[in-house]
């Protein structure tokens, strides 16, 4: 696996929890509505790490938060399908 891939599948595993977090009710949700939310989720992946990635080259001390705002950026188009949004 190379650097990328693994960095795509700590991110979706950082966004899936953070999504949970944030919107407990996925576990109750439908099927479809959960898979919309990660339909969502995978539409917005390419932006957020393009975003990421960037920040991390432009500021390398701040790699953590932009991390953390990547997942909290793909958690958030989750919740906003689940929400009706």
């Amino acid at each position: 696996m190379n650097s990328i891939d693994l960095l795509g599948q700590k991110l979706g595993t950082a966004a899936l929890t953070t999504l949970v977090r944030l919107c407990p009710e996925i576990e109750t949700a439908s099927p479809a509505q959960q898979e919309a939310a990660c339909a969502a989720m995978r539409a917005k992946a390419k932006e957020a790490v393009d975003q990421l990635l960037a920040d991390a080259e432009n500021a390398p001390g701040v790699t953590h938060a932009a991390f953390a705002c990547a997942a909290l950026t793909l958690a958030n188009e989750g919740v906003r399908v689940l929400r009706g949004g």
